[in-house]
């Protein structure tokens, strides 16, 4: 339909038949994102690239356009969405940018009726074009909806996820943590891979601004897993003393412990996230904040600072993950010293499914490690069970739980 068009049909390259498939498929994905194949004149013009002859062997490569269906999940269709994965990052930080700039909590506050664009500008410290270009941006992801008079509201996720007053806010994990953390990091992947160097998580918190901003930003997180893990999944008994491995900011201990008359939790964590601990400890109810004490330990030390046989429970959510494969079985062989007879280790973690072919989000989750953890291990439920049954653990005894769907998942172990 355009001149662009008409002289590439009469052009001498055409008579090349691989330059004819490629440019059929050009056009004829272009047709099918119109919706208007059989009534354009493009579709014509892409019917007459037909009289160049494609030889059998090149026709594999070259006759067929790539057709991305767009998808609810990763695992949805057949075969890799390689536009998505590609530019999947310029959506993540679009969400990223939302937060930042405050957009959701004004749109939130401007109620049903919406906000324009011009007011979004004067409110966030954007006043430039620069600022319809993102809206635009997480519209097209759905993150927003725009009404034909041009007015902003949310969606149902983002009101109800990224909205700071909304008690299932978790904007502040995905801003700090995953925004100014670990994104920066996934940009030394290729080269993690080739050299097997990163630094570790001991290293890494060893920056006392990086331990706080990690610490603060994923408790809330932890806090709604917890609570999901005593209400749905695990029925935690009469148990009076829990050992907190890597506990972080102690949310799973707070939970636990005000869900569990007379429980006391002990949280081993590394020292600068202690400290930051300690400030979120200050925050909790007195008869939380009296039965939880943090010491100072690095997981990975091969002596931990606890009496034998000294534990109901010991929990270890989101560390077998985050330290060097080699230490992973002492740090069970500690669990399994620290546990009275019946006792029971807790495994929570990111996760594959032991066929290792997904889920998606739980893989992507264990290679985002590898640049903090060049030596970890992409754990899955039996790399877990074969090595707590190598230090004494009944394997037979294990269960495996789902936690948060197609990411987490948790392994309960039990003492003999």
């Amino acid at each position: 339909k355009t001149g662009f068009q008409s002289a590439l049909c009469r052009s001498p390259c055409l008579a090349d038949p691989i330059m004819a498939a490629v440019a059929r498929a050009v056009f004829a994905r272009a047709a099918r994102s119109a919706a208007v194949v059989q009534a354009t004149p493009l579709a014509a013009a892409v019917s007459r690239l037909s009289v160049a002859p494609t030889p059998k062997a090149a026709a594999p490569a070259f006759t067929v356009a790539r057709s991305f269906a767009s998808r609810v999940g990763w695992e949805e269709g057949e075969d890799v969405d390689l536009d998505s994965v590609a530019y999947g990052f310029m959506a993540s930080q679009a969400l990223f940018a939302g937060l930042e700039l405050g957009i959701f909590d004004q749109i939130a506050a401007a109620g049903t009726a919406g906000v324009d664009a011009a007011t979004l500008r004067q409110k966030c410290g954007c006043d430039a074009p620069r600022m319809t270009t993102l809206l635009t941006a997480l519209t097209s992801v759905k993150c927003l909806r725009r009404s034909p008079e041009g007015m902003y509201t949310l969606s149902p996720n983002t009101a109800q996820y990224m909205v700071t007053s909304s008690r299932h806010f978790y904007g502040d994990y995905l801003k700090f943590q995953i925004g100014r953390q670990f994104y920066h990091r996934m940009g030394a992947l290729p080269e993690v891979m080739v050299s097997g160097k990163a630094p570790s998580y001991a290293s890494w918190f060893s920056d006392p601004e990086v331990a706080q901003t990690y610490t603060q930003a994923q408790h809330n997180g932890s806090v709604a897993t917890a609570k999901y893990l005593v209400k749905k999944k695990l029925q935690l008994g009469g148990i009076s003393d829990m050992l907190d491995v890597g506990g972080g900011s102690g949310a799973f201990s707070y939970v636990f412990v005000g869900a569990t008359p007379g429980l006391k939790s002990t949280v081993l964590e590394l020292p600068e996230v202690c400290r930051t601990g300690e400030k979120i400890r200050a925050q909790q109810p007195d008869e939380v904040r009296e039965r939880v004490n943090f010491v100072e330990l690095d997981a990975t030390s091969p002596k931990w600072p606890v009496s034998d046989e000294a534990f109901d429970v010991v929990l270890m959510s989101y560390i077998s993950g985050s330290v060097p494969e080699p230490i992973i079985e002492g740090l069970y062989a500690n669990a399994l010293k620290a546990l009275r007879p019946g006792g029971r280790l807790l495994v929570h973690d990111f996760m594959v499914n032991d066929s290792l072919d997904g889920p998606a989000l739980g893989a992507l989750w264990g290679l985002q490690h590898v640049t903090v953890n060049a030596d970890g291990l992409g754990l899955c439920p039996q790399e877990i069970i074969s090595r707590m049954g190598k230090v004494g653990f009944d394997e037979a005894k294990c269960e495996t739980l789902e936690m948060i769907h197609g990411m987490t998942k948790l392994i309960v172990a039990h003492k003999k």
